[in-house]
């Protein structure tokens, strides 16, 4: 339906205002996985019986960081006109602190896990799979996994991907020189990577199988429901 309001000013404002909503909702609840990580709590088993409430609650969900060209660039839009009118936007810059720290969070998490398997993160093979900024789509456009690929890369792993959808990764505007290609997803190919990160939960990917073959796994998405030995939730 088309809803008329008084002005483009005010239509403008009501996008950034959703936009700002999810992104500060999800800086919410990642920085709630933050802290359920150090008290050793599932904040997926909380956000699933937080949920079961009828009214009062909308359910958000952590991750490796947001992506897409909306949630996180359209709130600092907001942050910059606030500007013009001396005003501090604490809310939106507040969120936006915690959700660029993600893929450092992802990054920590395999490299702790890596550690207590007696392995280093130099010169470790890890496999990120899904470069979407979100499940069964093609967009990469401010996706946390290329942010993650490359604070793997400056540690001196040797990176590779794999996504259904997107069989190259080049030409893009903050990873200018990071270039790659989508590698067949097969057992050999699991079995020789030290760590397997999860960053997209594309549909198509059988997490069973996924989890078989390679010899540590980290979560970012949940994509796991079974704890498994060899899975680390991020």
């Amino acid at each position: 339906n088309v809803v008329p309001v008084s002005s483009t000013q005010v239509a403008e404002m009501v996008k950034l205002l959703e936009n700002t909503f999810r992104s500060v909702n999800i800086g919410l609840v990642n920085e709630l996985a933050l802290m359920c990580s150090r008290l050793k709590i599932d904040v997926w088993e909380i956000i699933a019986a937080a949920a079961t409430k009828p009214f009062g609650f909308m359910p958000f969900y952590p991750g490796p960081g947001l992506g897409g060209h909306c949630i996180p660039i359209d709130p600092f839009y907001l942050t910059w006109k606030a500007k013009e009118v001396d005003y501090q936007t604490k809310f939106i810059e507040l969120a936006g602190e915690i959700n660029t720290f993600m893929p450092y969070y992802v990054r920590e998490k395999t490299v702790t896990a890596l550690n207590e398997r007696g392995k280093s993160i130099k010169g470790a093979k890890v496999l990120v799979l899904g470069l979407a900024y979100k499940k069964d789509i093609d967009d990469s456009r401010e996706s946390p996994s290329l942010k993650i690929i490359s604070l793997f890369q400056a540690k001196g792993a040797k990176v590779s991907y794999n996504d259904p959808f997107i069989p190259k990764l080049a030409g893009h505007r903050e990873y200018p020189g990071m270039e790659l290609t989508s590698g067949p997803l097969t057992p050999a190919l699991l079995r020789k990577s030290d760590a397997v990160v999860i960053s997209t939960d594309h549909t198509s990917y059988d997490y069973g199988w996924i989890v078989k073959h390679a010899p540590l796994v980290v979560d970012t998405r949940n994509a796991i429901k079974r704890r498994r030995k060899n899975v680390v939730k991020a």
